[in-house]
């Protein structure tokens, strides 16, 4: 009884948040004919985070007891991220939200991580529909741009919108043919206007159809380098859209703005990994109004709140397969992969070359197609021990969730990178550089004249460079010449460690999977499931000068 009376209140005062397009109505006002849709978005696999998918079912049922018609979308990036997600290629996820009874989904960037191929068994596993005005194949829609739910006479039409971004931000090789030609697409280019004329006709088309509201769901957000296809762009290019939800950019904005014709539109995002849910409440006498139900709480709502849904036992089922599944032997190594010197147990992944830094560096460039990869000696916190690998031995070696980039970079930006990374050596430093693609000389009887601000950013260098003798591949560094570089958004886009030179460039894959993704493909796929001799010991890519000759 406790236990029930605590569920009644904390759900009393979280449904009664702040919202966009006027008040939430107290629980007393709810009409028995108000049309709620409950949506969530950038879930990212974090099914033990914030609300949890119990408190989705919970809020849903206690919006139908007080008398509301629901219906419960997704706005994308929900089948990757956490490891439930990672380890199943996000069939777990899509179980889970069959078992929670989604009505549409929409497609965000992330869902592509697996390979269109597994999205396309993914969205056959799915019993909800998904839908997506711009996602293309040669110019056909791949899915329907919209789909129209009636509910107690009224018509509500869903659109859907993937950002064309990702292009960029999955991996572009999924997109294409065996010739490197593009034959998926996202209506990009022309400034954003094919893009607008396509989510203008599905909108036209569902209204000649017959819907009395048209929601937009979306996947893209409101970081401004994401012009032209920001949600704000969007809608003040369009009209007859009376609601966009969001997501993409991970943020809880709830806005009002004019659309093209002068209107105004409401735009909802919910942040993400169920921090919050996001709602649209329309009235019987059409009032519109959007705004979420929050959990700022550490711990998830289930355990602080002993929320009760068929959701516990599922969730505890898929958490009970994860178990199972990071005990599955995915590969072999026939030797040792270490970050320690076996003969003294120093560490020193984080101030020498080793063979475990040049393996996770190596996967980085080869998924990636890069021309060089780094992988910041912090980063890798496990060994690879020889025998069988199984899949939580690969997790334990990269455990942050980070994901892989691709920017250009110049030859100097580079050799700046590389200075940077043994500005401390002898000492450690968690930004010590494992390479991939690219080899260098460290002259350690130079002192590093690294200039870094006070809170330890890298500047500029301030006289002669310790490293020299960089070659890529076979040539030499050109410091004019562009390169593509791979790495982490931790390092590249977000400074990790202080790497300042790369935060600006121009990113061809931006954020495109998860590191721990990133080793299991290499090893599975690229190595055949055997992590072999060539990784017995480092490489020589680095290599100390200890006296000037």
């Amino acid at each position: 009884m406790k236990k029930l009376t605590a569920l009644i209140l904390a759900l009393c005062l979280l449904l009664g948040v702040a919202g966009c397009g006027g008040s939430v109505p107290a629980e007393s006002e709810l009409g028995a004919k108000d049309i709620v849709i409950l949506f969530t978005s950038d879930v990212h696999g974090g099914i033990d985070s914030g609300w949890t998918y119990s408190g989705v079912d919970v809020i849903r049922k206690q919006l139908i007891v007080k008398g509301s018609s629901v219906i419960l979308v997704d706005n994308g990036d929900s089948v990757q991220g956490e490891p439930l997600a990672t380890m199943s290629a996000g069939s777990a996820v899509i179980e889970l939200m069959n078992t929670l009874g989604y009505d549409v989904a929409t497609i965000g960037n992330h869902e592509f991580d697996y390979g269109i191929e597994r999205f396309m068994e993914l969205v056959e596993m799915a019993d909800f529909p998904y839908i997506s005005c711009n996602f293309n194949m040669s110019g056909k829609l791949v899915f329907d741009p919209y789909i129209i739910k009636e509910i107690d006479g009224t018509k509500i039409a869903f659109v859907g919108i993937t950002t064309p971004w990702t292009l960029r931000s999955s991996t572009p090789a999924y997109f294409m043919d065996q010739d490197g030609n593009y034959i998926y697409g996202f209506m990009q280019g022309n400034d954003g206007k094919d893009l607008y004329a396509a989510v203008q006709k599905a909108v036209d088309e569902a209204k000649a159809e017959g819907a009395d509201y048209v929601v937009v769901m979306a996947h893209l957000g409101n970081v401004g380098e994401h012009k032209p296809y920001t949600y704000e762009d969007v809608l003040a290019n369009t009209t007859g859209i009376d609601v966009l939800v969001d997501g993409h950019s991970h943020d809880l904005d709830q806005v009002e703005m004019k659309n093209k014709a002068g209107k105004k539109v409401l735009r909802s995002a919910c942040g993400t990994k169920l921090e919050a849910i996001g709602y649209v409440r329309i009235t019987p006498e059409g009032e519109i109004s959007t705004g979420l139900y929050k959990w700022d709480n550490d711990e998830n709502a289930v355990e602080v709140l002993g929320l009760e849904s068929v959701m516990n036992e599922a969730c505890q089922k898929a958490k009970e397969e994860l178990n199972a599944a990071l005990a599955e032997v995915v590969a072999t190594s026939k030797v040792d992969l270490l970050t320690k010197d076996p003969a003294s147990d120093v560490r020193i992944v984080r101030n020498q070359e080793t063979a475990i830094g040049n393996f996770c560096a190596d996967a980085y460039r080869h998924i990636s197609g890069a021309d060089i990869a780094f992988v910041n000696g912090g980063g890798i916190r496990r060994d690879i021990p020889k025998g069988d690998v199984t899949r939580e031995d690969i997790l334990k070696i990269h455990p942050f969730g980070n994901m892989l980039s691709v920017c250009e970079a110049t030859g100097q930006e580079i050799l700046d990178a590389l200075e940077f990374g043994a500005c401390a050596w002898p000492a450690e430093f968690g930004g010590w550089l494992s390479p991939s693609g690219i080899s260098y000389e460290v002259h350690t009887y130079i002192d590093s004249s690294v200039q870094t601000d006070e809170a330890g950013m890298f500047v500029g260098v301030g006289g002669e460079y310790r490293v020299k003798n960089v070659y890529v591949g076979d040539e030499p560094l050109d410091p004019n010449k562009t390169y593509t570089v791979a790495s982490h958004n931790y390092m590249l886009q977000n400074m990790g460690d202080g790497y300042t030179m790369f935060a600006d460039n121009v990113f061809t894959q931006d954020s495109v999977m998860v590191d721990v993704q990133v080793l299991i493909k290499y090893i599975t796929e690229d190595l055949g499931g055997v992590i072999g001799e060539e990784y017995a010991e480092p490489q020589g890519r680095i290599i100390f000068v200890e006296e000037k000759i």
